[in-house]
């Protein structure tokens, strides 16, 4: 049987609990003793260099290296399938491992430096008599993750925040309007520069929607819980309701209930409406004329709001 393949950490001869200055020391010192330029014809270095490239791909980046770590993704990058489906999901085009991976060197963070070191700037930068022989290493560079927290309201109106970039500078991200918490944002050529004269990579900005106090998103719909009297409950009225969009006055009608539910029309996300669900609400201090007037209320017009939940013949729970 053949061994297991070895572990990023095991390939970059550090421990799991390595600091990322541990891990990027390592693979300099890896990658400039194995460059297939300083081995010319080595065929081992040369696929030593790209298992400790790849291996650095995965550790020098905290969310990838978590997702490692977790058993999601496996030492090329992959994502992990559960048990079994290799056997019966793996399939390759013409010439291709089933398994391999095509990122490439996409994600060298630190190749331009390492080959600055090498050859000089003009090599690392692609530029005259210092490209690496053959021109091997062209590749665009590494995407680069952010996280920006929004507000609901920004979130489902739309509208633009400002997040900053791992070199200092800041850019206005349009906010779509309906966007929802997750969504990753693509700002292209904001990333890691390219190796060479490859292109840059992406700036990835995940968003995250704080929640707020009153709406509540379900799909494209907006929930919000409405607290009415009890007079408003029996007597019916108008009243104010908050939308996303601006406070609307809502009809509530006579009669109605806790849980009942108003639909307001084209109030919510894009084409969704909002739901809003009545909650009678008693006051703080029953007053003796309120107390007064439900007694006799009681007396004269009792009924049962809970007819019809009997628990059933043979259970417990039914009245003696």
């Amino acid at each position: 049987m053949p061994g297991m393949a070895k572990s990023p950490y095991e390939i970059l001869g550090v421990a799991p609990t390595a600091k990322q200055d541990e891990v990027r020391k390592a693979y300099r010192k890896l990658a400039k003793a194995l460059h297939p330029d300083l081995n010319p014809g080595d065929a081992t270095a040369e696929a030593r260099f790209k298992e400790v490239t790849q291996a650095h791909q995965i550790l020098s980046d905290p969310e990838r290296r978590g997702r490692y770590d977790r058993g999601e993704i496996d030492a090329s990058g992959a994502e992990q399938p559960p048990p079994g489906y290799y056997r019966s999901h793996a399939g390759a085009g013409p010439g291709e491992h089933p398994y391999s991976s095509s990122r490439g060197y996409e994600d060298f963070a630190d190749l331009g430096d390492v080959f600055s070191e090498l050859f000089g700037r003009d090599a690392a930068a692609g530029g005259p008599g210092g490209r690496p022989r053959g021109g091997r290493f062209r590749g665009r560079g590494g995407d680069i993750a952010y996280r920006l927290e929004i507000d609901f309201l920004e979130a489902a109106l739309g509208g633009r925040s400002r997040v900053t970039l791992a070199d200092g500078r800041t850019l206005d991200v349009t906010i779509p309007a309906g966007a929802r918490d997750g969504l990753t944002l693509r700002l292209a050529g904001h990333g890691m520069p390219g190796l060479g004269d490859g292109p840059p990579g992406d700036a990835l900005i995940e968003l995250a929607v704080r929640p707020h106090p009153l709406f509540r998103r379900d799909g494209d719909d907006i929930r919000v819980e409405l607290p009415v009297s009890i007079d408003e409950a029996v007597l019916g009225g108008k009243i104010t309701v908050a939308t996303i969009h601006g406070p609307v006055a809502v009809s509530i009608p006579k009669g109605s209930s806790s849980g009942r539910v108003l639909r307001l029309k084209g109030k919510g996300l894009k084409t969704g409406d909002q739901l809003v669900t009545l909650r009678v609400v008693l006051p703080d201090h029953i007053d003796p004329e309120l107390e007064s007037f439900m007694t006799a209320w009681r007396r004269d017009h009792a009924y049962d709001p809970r007819a019809g939940l009997d628990a059933g013949p043979g259970q417990e729970g039914r009245n003696a």
